[in-house]
């Protein structure tokens, strides 16, 4: 099973958990997960444009590169659009495999390069200033090791 889904609606945890290990139909005997959550401090609001085909286009790709390097049961890639606010969550991502390092790995590989080959626009309000986000070296230097 390979799931993405690009919305601007709260990340159900539980019922993607539900439906990934379903889906796996007794092939799983680990699952990963990542939740990315919109950190606070300064920050007021994250803003996440997209171009709905372009987006899950570039996900899938990520998604199918996964699959070509470990054997996955089942792949859940959640991610929201529109205005969040801190706390709010922003991304899930869910690999099952027969064996956890092969989900753990996988897990780590598709964040890695969701930061930096997806296609999404996000600007970071911070009090009345607002600026647009790119990828960080470090973002790219964490894709490198794969």
């Amino acid at each position: 099973m390979r799931r993405v889904i690009v919305n601007e609606s709260p990340i159900d945890f539980a019922g993607e958990i539900k439906r990934l290990h379903k889906a796996g139909s007794g092939n799983i005997g680990a699952i990963a997960s990542f939740l990315g959550i919109v950190r606070g401090g300064e920050v007021t609001a994250l803003e996440i444009e997209h171009h709905p085909r372009m987006t899950e286009q570039s996900i899938l790709r990520i998604v199918r590169e996964a699959e070509t390097r470990w054997s996955l049961s089942a792949v859940t890639v959640v991610h929201r659009i529109g205005v969040l606010e801190p706390d709010d969550d922003i991304v899930l991502v869910l690999t099952a495999a027969s064996h956890r390092p092969e989900a753990f790995e996988a897990c780590e590989f598709l964040m890695d390069y969701l930061k930096t080959e997806a296609v999404f626009w996000k600007r970071e309000t911070q009090g009345d200033q607002s600026a647009w986000v790119e990828s960080t070296t470090d973002d790219h230097s964490r894709t490198g090791r794969w």
